[in-house]
């Protein structure tokens, strides 16, 4: 069987889910949003239907609406999905989005186990919380960090441990000392 083209696959998901939507970005880049609610039926028909067979999550990760040029203006994070089919050889994009107060969506990690990364990721950079995951932990930054950084409200503290940051614009006088001399 040779790849599908968006259209049929979209056609394909829309016929059972119709509360799916298609979206074309800016770029011309086609994706399936997704209601939260229905991200793991969703993913579930697209890894065990024959004539998708999504078997592997390429990648999961997201981006901040905040202060992104859409109309209307949005406040969610948009977890994005990249989905493909070692059988077929097509590909497919997801796209769920999770409002910034509640910020939570259903793990995928029973339908591709490569999401337990990809989604403790996305939690330690940008605060989904992906309900039912069995290990939601930090992977990115230190256990004891606040906040999450790739958030465009995210305000950086200013030291960490007692050590100061640099923020933009600035730099240190002079090269900060190195443990043996120069190099």
């Amino acid at each position: 069987m040779k790849a599908l083209a968006f259209d049929a696959i979209a056609t394909a998901v829309q016929a059972r889910f119709p509360a799916v939507l298609v979206q074309k970005a800016d770029n011309g880049q086609m994706a399936l949003r997704v209601p939260k609610a229905s991200i793991v039926d969703v993913a579930h028909f697209l890894r065990t239907d024959a004539q998708l067979a999504f078997d592997g999550l390429s990648d999961l990760t997201a981006f901040d609406t905040l202060k992104y040029p859409s109309t209307p203006p949005q406040d969610d994070i948009c977890v994005v999905y990249v989905l493909f089919s070692y059988t077929h050889r097509h590909k497919v994009l997801l796209k769920v989005h999770a409002e910034r107060a509640a910020c939570d969506v259903p793990t995928v990690s029973g339908e591709w186990p490569a999401a337990l990364y990809f989604e403790r990721e996305v939690w330690d950079l940008f605060g989904v919380r992906f309900v039912g995951h069995p290990s939601l932990r930090r992977i990115m930054t230190p256990d004891d960090w606040e906040g999450h950084p790739l958030r465009k409200d995210y305000l950086y503290p200013a030291t960490y441990n007692g050590v100061a940051h640099l923020r933009d614009g600035q730099h240190f006088e002079a090269a900060p000392p190195r443990s043996g001399g120069p190099l």
